[in-house]
């Protein structure tokens, strides 16, 4: 029986991951959960999946559901250290963090710190942190599967081959809800337009990115990290069907590609039991139903998420975590209808071109530049 830890739990990622678990109870089990504030969903996983502790980030969300599971033997946590007491404490096989945003840095690395096998679908922790996380989690020979669907693709395209052999990664995304728009068509853009991705259900944040194409930004960052690459060794390819999760060309031209019906419990299930195979019900990919597939190269005059990115990535140091910081904080003030879509990339520059890179920056460096770009994103909509 495999032990699963999963911080997001009542997230997008986190419901697929306690569907797969639902679908094997003899061979899975949620020996910890953790949200932030959905407070009836957490019970009702809790009672359903009976883990020996949860985790809520509010307090006043945890002494509700204190509460509420009164009845049952479960110990019932909150906030960072709450987090931290699943990472390291909780007996548990595989660390699952699918939670949004940069609290799951430090789980992740108390994690790895214990020996767990990290199921990563939360890209800030390598976008802000690779640099201590990936010899941290070398030096404690702990395994991260990646569980996006791109870099599961990756992970699966480059399963038995030699990392030194590749000569490319071609990373592909859905292009967004505003795929083929121009900057002009995106003026007085507003959340609820942004939020109708055409494949993927995904949490709002996440669709947002996806939409801005910042979302590819980290996942280059991100894979990057994961798998020893340059950044300028990533290629992004708009695939708008979702069907070719990605590929990877290896120095003797040939391209090797992961396609599958766009469902994240494909990815889900296969971290969690890797390296096997396990049936899934999912809709068989017909490629005479399909008949083709399109390919597009991202529009960076228009969605400069990815372009600033990459002037990160080049960057370096602590210039991902502004990049990062600032783009959360703009989000938050969108989807509050504060902003329009383009003052997103705005915020986002204004962050970077204000700040003085540190180069291999510790934790609490980190944690200074996010709140630095923060404060500035903050200032510049208060002004506005």
């Amino acid at each position: 029986m495999k032990k699963i830890a999963i911080i997001g739990s009542t997230g997008s990622i986190g419901t697929q991951t306690l569907e797969v678990v639902r679908s094997y109870p003899e061979e899975l089990s949620a020996a910890a959960l953790a949200a932030g504030r959905n407070v009836r969903l957490m019970e009702e996983q809790i009672r359903e999946f009976r883990p020996r502790i949860a985790c809520m980030w509010d307090e006043e969300a945890a002494r509700d559901l204190r509460e509420r599971t009164a009845d049952l033997d479960v110990k019932i946590v909150c906030g960072m250290d709450g987090l931290l007491e699943i990472a390291q404490s909780v007996d548990c096989d595989i660390f699952m963090n699918a939670v949004v945003g940069m609290i799951g840095i430090r789980p992740t690395l108390a994690a790895i710190e214990a020996g767990r096998t990290i199921a990563l679908a939360n890209k800030e922790t390598l976008v802000t942190a690779g640099h201590l996380i990936m010899p941290a989690a070398e030096s404690a020979g702990v395994q991260i599967l990646p569980v996006d669907s791109e870099h599961s693709a990756i992970f699966q395209c480059m399963n038995g081959e030699m990392r030194k052999r590749v000569r490319r990664i071609l990373l592909t995304c859905s292009g967004g809800t505003f795929r083929g728009l121009k900057r002009e068509d995106l003026v007085h853009k507003n959340a609820a337009s942004a939020l109708k991705n055409p494949n993927w259900s995904m949490g709002a944040k996440v669709t947002i990115d996806s939409a801005s194409l910042v979302n590819k930004g980290l996942e280059v960052m991100e894979a990057k990290w994961l798998f020893g690459v340059d950044v300028d060794d990533i290629q992004v390819v708009v695939q708008p069907q979702s069907i070719m999760h990605s590929a990877v060309e290896y120095t003797d031209g040939s391209v090797i590609a992961h396609l599958a019906t766009p469902d994240m419990r494909q990815p889900i299930q296969y971290a969690l039991f890797y390296p096997d195979r396990r049936y899934l019900e999912i809709k068989p990919l017909d490629l005479f139903e399909l008949g083709n597939l399109r390919f597009e190269r991202p529009d960076t005059e228009t969605f400069l998420g990815l372009p600033l990115a990459y002037r990160a990535a080049h960057d370096g140091g602590s210039m991902p975590t502004v990049f990062n910081a600032a783009n959360e904080e703009a989000v938050r003030f969108f989807m509050e209808d504060r902003i329009e879509f383009l003052d997103i990339y705005d915020l986002i520059a204004g962050a970077m071109d204000r700040h003085t890179t540190v180069f291999s920056p510790s934790l609490d460096e980190i944690l200074c530049a996010e709140k630095e770009a923060r404060d500035y994103v903050r200032a510049a909509v208060d002004r506005a």
